[in-house]
């Protein structure tokens, strides 16, 4: 009786890049563009959440920043861009929307979306990034955009100063005097707010 041969493992499929998806996209394959709305949703909608300073309307602006892109998904030739790209549209359609319906200062109980609830042992960390989200809201519109970038969508200063289409010197002076800002404004809440910028990045 023969020894039956071990099974082979299964091959994981690996995930298609971006590149490969907005090539599927540009030739209107929908599923292919829903991977790319899935993958890059939450660091859009993060950004849009806060340079609209929580209002209710970030959700609207995000998805128009994505049916920018399934307009036509050839625009982007560089698909490693497609970050910075989303991030600056996002950016854009903000400011346009801006300066034609002023938008509420953040509300006190906001929270980017996130409907699961919070455990008592983690309230003390979800206040202190509810006070860092207000702080940043104070901060001028282009202070805000370079913290949200860098320290809550984890993107290098290159990256950043890129998506910003500033230098990368123009963009760690506005990142210092954003954290200035913030120094002062959370003076009392230092050790807090380490902690919920450090959070922001992973």
């Amino acid at each position: 009786m023969g020894i039956a041969a071990p099974a082979t493992p299964a091959t994981a499929v690996p995930e298609p890049s971006d590149a490969e998806l907005l090539a599927r996209a540009a030739e209107r394959d929908q599923q292919a563009f829903a991977m790319l709305v899935s993958r890059h949703y939450r660091v859009v909608y993060g950004l849009v959440w806060r340079l609209m300073n929580g209002h209710a309307d970030a959700e609207d602006v995000t998805q128009a920043t994505f049916l920018k892109l399934w307009s036509d998904p050839a625009q982007l030739r560089d698909a490693g861009a497609l970050r910075g790209w989303l991030c600056r549209v996002g950016s854009n359609l903000v400011t346009d929307r801006a300066r034609r319906k002023p938008m509420n200062p953040l509300d006190e109980a906001a929270e980017v979306a996130d409907a699961s609830p919070t455990a008592e042992g983690l309230m003390a960390g979800a206040e202190a990034r509810a006070a860092v989200d207000r702080a940043i809201a104070a901060r001028p519109e282009r202070q805000k955009m370079a913290l949200s970038l860098v320290h809550m969508n984890g993107m290098s200063n290159i990256d950043a100063a890129a998506t910003m289409a500033v230098s990368v010197e123009a963009l760690e002076s506005l990142l210092a005097r954003a954290r200035r800002g913030l120094k002062e404004a959370l003076v009392d809440r230092k050790e807090e707010l380490l902690a919920a910028l450090a959070d922001g990045r992973e």
